[in-house]
């Protein structure tokens, strides 16, 4: 399953106090303190749709980084946005918020099967297995969590990732360094997951995939990696936003549009460049238009 179009991806102008947005409404900065920095996406996500994330900079001296989840409260209707996704979105019901760690952000299968049929908080239906820090062993684990789309031997060689029905493109979904004389180093760091999810560059997406009529399980990914359904049972009869808290040491996030249909002109190009080289710095020594090898480098 895919989303029958490509929509254009932005954050929704209503957002914490401290966030201000780029001219194109893809950027988000928190310009001061450490909360308010809860934004939204502008459209609801269809099922299967990723909402996908960058980490642009980042601000040293705080405590705790991104989060990312749903939640079925329209950003209009609400009366003032609150603070922190975690806990105060989250304690508003109908919202499932994940907070990106250094490590253990992967969810193991065996803690959601024994995870209580009942959400807790006062949610209305799914499960919540990540809140935070503080309850990483809650959240999630170092081991694998069940399903194919983790298996190691295909992690490198697919050009998709897949989670149930849907088949995402694995294109955009890794982080990729500023092109520089180590970025072929970083690069493969990223691609492995190496890197602490939190750190620059790295590119986290939420999403939902349908369970049955009405209900629905959200996964978080980090470059390029599932890591397995951080909230089941997620009631689908309405709208889902996508959540992103810019909260403490991440200071500044894009988003990164993902193609689901047929790849453009230019991606065919920049793919069919990339096959014939050893590395993407590589692309300086072709006899190229500069703004073909700059494409090829920055995307």
């Amino acid at each position: 399953m895919e989303p029958f179009c490509d929509q254009f991806m932005e954050f929704h102008p209503i957002h914490g106090t401290n966030v201000r947005l780029d001219l194109s409404g893809t950027k988000a900065t928190r310009v001061e303190s450490f909360a308010n920095g809860v934004c939204f996406s502008k459209q609801p996500l269809k099922p299967g749709e990723i909402f996908l994330i960058e980490i642009e900079d980042k601000e040293l001296g705080w405590c705790g980084h991104l989060r990312v989840g749903l939640t079925a409260k329209d950003p209009k209707g609400l009366e003032v946005v609150p603070e922190y996704s975690i806990p105060d979105l989250m304690n508003l019901g109908d919202s499932w918020v994940f907070a990106i760690t250094r490590n253990h952000n992967k969810v193991i299968e065996d803690v959601v099967a024994e995870a209580p049929e009942a959400g807790d908080g006062g949610l209305a239906g799914g499960h919540r297995l990540g809140r935070g820090e503080a309850e990483d062993a809650a959240g999630g684990g170092g081991g694998d969590a069940g399903g194919d789309n983790n298996k190691p031997k295909t992690f490198f060689t697919d050009s998709h990732l897949y989670i149930e029905n849907v088949r995402i493109p694995r294109d955009k979904l890794v982080g990729r360094s500023r092109p520089g004389r180590y970025s072929h180093i970083l690069d493969d760091l990223y691609k492995t997951n190496a890197l602490p999810p939190t750190a620059r560059r790295s590119r986290i997406g939420v999403m939902y995939v349908q369970k049955g009529r009405d209900l629905a399980d959200m996964h978080i990914i980090i470059n390029g990696e599932d890591m397995g359904a951080s909230a089941k049972g997620i009631p689908a009869v309405q709208p889902l936003y996508a959540v992103v808290d810019v909260f403490a040491a991440t200071k500044c996030v894009q988003i990164v549009q993902v193609e689901y249909g047929f790849s453009s002109l230019q991606t065919l190009c920049r793919k069919a460049i990339q096959k014939h080289i050893v590395h993407r710095m590589a692309i300086d020594w072709l006899e190229l238009p500069e703004a073909l090898k700059h494409y090829c480098k920055y995307e």
